[in-house]
């Protein structure tokens, strides 16, 4: 894992917050993996949704280092619709509403392109920092926010993997 992750945040200034670049795959793994419950995944995959999704994902870096990011994508049969895939912060740069700061700059990046009147993410029961986010994103923008289930811990085989639960965001005013 890159040590830098966990280094302070410098008190100097705040992260610079930009869309991904291929380049920043396996940062952005060792990220994640700095962020339990996170789901880590493969470096691949990283490098993956940082060519593929380079449009709709950010990064907030810090002195070189990337201290948090929001990977999302427009979902093929839902083009109003942002999904959010995760939300990392790195340990030394949260209390300082970096997440949210991340989702706002993320939202006014792909509206130009997007007709973006959704905001999707799936939380588990148990990720208290994640439901808190998004609900106050929520208000924050005078939306809606519906929670269903999408996928129950039975569809995930015998992994010991909690439900996930589908939030809905929306209809976002334009006008934010």
């Amino acid at each position: 894992m890159n040590e830098k992750i966990i280094e302070k945040q410098s008190e100097n200034h705040p992260p610079a917050i930009r869309l991904v670049r291929k380049n920043d795959g396996a940062a952005l793994h060792d990220l994640i993996a700095a962020c339990p419950p996170l789901d880590l995944n493969s470096r691949y995959a990283y490098l993956l949704l940082c060519h593929h999704h380079a449009q709709t994902s950010v990064v907030a870096e810090q002195d070189g280092i990337i201290v948090g990011a929001v990977t999302a994508y427009l979902p093929p049969d839902q083009p109003d619709t942002l999904f959010v895939w995760q939300v990392a912060v790195a340990p030394a740069s949260r209390g300082q509403r970096l997440g949210k700061r991340l989702l706002d700059h993320l939202l006014q990046a792909v509206r130009p392109r997007h007709l973006t009147r959704w905001i999707e993410t799936t939380i588990s029961p148990d990720n208290a920092p994640s439901h808190q986010l998004f609900t106050s994103f929520a208000l924050q923008h005078d939306a809606g926010c519906v929670i269903t289930t999408l996928f129950a811990a039975g569809d995930f085989g015998e992994s010991g993997h909690e439900e996930e639960r589908l939030y809905k965001i929306g209809p976002l005013d334009r006008k934010d």
